[in-house]
């Protein structure tokens, strides 16, 4: 059943999952690129944030 189409010249290549690392590089790598990204984009995300929140918090208390 799963062999429903012939592809040709199409090579695939399988690795068994025994033989996979599952987290390679995970704390000398992974960590210090999301703290970049996260550095990166701060400066795009917190002032959207904080200029609604401030907006939410006034017109709150304006319907007090």
């Amino acid at each position: 059943f799963g062999k429903l189409s012939r592809v040709r010249h199409v090579i695939t290549y399988s690795l068994s999952p025994f033989e996979q690392r599952a987290f390679p590089h995970y704390f000398s790598k992974g960590i210090p690129n999301v703290l970049r990204r996260i550095q990166a984009s701060v400066l795009r995300v917190v002032p959207p944030f904080v200029a609604f929140y401030l907006l939410y918090t006034w017109g709150t208390e304006e319907f007090e």
